[in-house]
């Protein structure tokens, strides 16, 4: 693209998918009409402009440093997110992951570079030609789109959105929203109608093809009882966030949207001011910024019967890791049993209108302070016990982050290194923790089994020609055996 130069699309490429309404470039690129100075999505239902009216942004941010405010009727905020391997692109993705996630509100952005692992001359430059601005123009935008959406779709106080989407400022909120958006925020609430007050609503979108009923049938089977359930065609979880050092316990409710390619997210209002992290860790746990054509024709034969597979993320990272270190070489069942009594011996009561949810899993800080022998008495084996209490002591100290944004390939070899942790655990951690595409966890007897390989070493050779995308091919693996791990 020619404005702020980003993405690999040229702009002939950019209109025709936007007078086609192409839905695989949802979320990919932005459209600004030069005659109305509104951006919006290729798939808006608008009538499409004329071509030389046209400019193509490579994000949210890039079109509105250019003067351009959203549209209203296709909504650019509840665009689909993206899915990269390449590093660069991977560091500037995970950048923007972590500034969604509210982290620019209470940090500055050498901090930011300091958790990635680079320099903040470094993150500025990959940022900038990933998305056309800076990460600070980024964050702002982002602060402005959320606050769009809870006046749209939220009945908070307007002082509350203020708060919850990162303005320290009532007026400094009030006075860029009417600059930017030519409107005060005022007026879009009284234009979005009513909504109500003891729970908030969004739709995160996604690129169709979803196996919604593969994702549930993959969480229902681990879920960890009182802290997650699925109930019907909805999955329902406890949720700890912080905001300002302060612990904050709610729920979420998260199913399928009646109305468009998106999965609608009910929270429980104690959550408002924890709202961008919320919506972010649910965007890895079911895998929104998937792109499923791109994988399924790079896995060929293999995803032919489930193109729509996701990869399932993770809420917490650390109870992702905790529960994999439960799952080894014992049954999913048998694993999630275990599970479910660690959490109600360690983890926190919470009140909730859902019977299935009442409690909050343990954090790190919680099992670290644990003797492993404490761990053992709820029928835990003593040498998972302490590899617990290892890995809660790595994460509670900063040592070992398990999330999107850590750096794949020594957070890998951190968990390697840790007592009890092998490379099948390290690899399933990989997967759904850090979300990374291309984990592969070869000594899985499942997926040995799949491939027909005798050996870890012969399944990881075989598995080259799937990359970079090996951890959706482990899902394929598995759907294959109809008895998934």
């Amino acid at each position: 693209m020619s404005d702020n130069g980003a993405m690999f699309l040229d702009n002939d490429q950019c209109y025709r998918a936007l007078r086609a309404h192409d839905t695989r470039f949802d979320g990919r690129f932005f459209v600004g009409v030069g005659t109305t100075r509104i951006y919006c999505r290729p798939v808006c239902t608008a009538r499409a402009p004329r071509r030389e009216n046209c400019r193509f942004f490579p994000s949210a941010a890039a079109a509105e440093a250019q003067g351009f405010r959203p549209c209203l009727r296709c909504r650019p905020e509840l665009a689909p997110g993206y899915a990269s391997v390449d590093a660069n692109r991977r560091l500037a993705r995970s950048a923007a992951g972590l500034i969604e996630d509210g982290s620019l509100i209470d940090a500055r952005l050498p901090d930011l570079a300091a958790t990635l692992g680079v320099t903040d001359r470094h993150l500025r430059r990959v940022f900038q030609e990933e998305f056309g601005v800076s990460p600070i123009e980024y964050a702002q935008t982002q602060r402005l789109l959320l606050a769009k959406r809870l006046l749209t779709d939220t009945a908070l106080p307007v002082t509350e959105v203020a708060l919850a989407s990162g303005f320290a400022s009532l007026r400094r909120f009030n006075d860029l929203f009417r600059k930017r958006y030519r409107m005060t925020p005022g007026e879009l609430r009284r234009a979005s109608g009513d909504a109500h007050a003891e729970t908030l609503a969004f739709d995160l979108a996604y690129r169709p093809p979803y196996d919604w009923d593969a994702m549930l049938e993959f969480l229902a089977r681990r879920a960890v009882g009182g802290v997650e359930a699925v109930e019907g065609r909805g999955y329902l979880r406890t949720v700890r966030a912080e905001r300002d050092g302060k612990a904050l316990h709610g729920w979420i409710e998260v199913a399928p949207s009646r109305r468009r390619s998106a999965l609608r997210v009910v929270a429980s209002a104690s959550l408002a001011l924890a709202i961008p992290s919320v919506l972010a860790r649910v965007k890895h746990l079911f895998d929104l910024a998937c792109h499923p054509e791109e994988i399924s024709s790079a896995l060929g034969p293999l995803a032919a019967r489930h193109p729509g597979l996701r990869l399932p993320g993770a809420m917490d990272g650390f109870e992702v890791a905790v529960r994999a270190i439960l799952g080894q070489q014992v049954t999913v069942r048998a694993a999630t049993a275990i599970a479910g009594r660690f959490a109600a011996a360690f983890g926190t009561p919470v009140a909730t209108p859902h019977a299935a949810l009442t409690t909050i899993f343990p954090t790190a800080e919680a099992v670290a302070s644990l003797a492993p022998s404490e761990i053992a008495a709820q029928g835990i084996i003593s040498t998972r016990a302490r590899a617990i209490v290892e890995l809660a002591r790595a994460v509670h100290s900063g040592a070992l982050r398990l999330e999107p944004s850590a750096p794949v390939e020594p957070t890998v070899a951190a968990l390697d290194a840790l007592p009890g942790v092998g490379p099948w655990t390290a690899q399933y951690i990989a997967m759904r923790a850090l979300a990374w595409p291309d984990a592969f966890p070869h000594p899985d007897v499942a997926v040995l089994k799949a491939m027909a390989r005798a050996k870890p070493a012969e399944a990881l050779e075989a598995s080259e020609t799937w990359k970079p995308w090996r951890a959706y091919a482990v899902l394929h693996l598995w759907k294959s055996l109809e008895t998934p791990p």
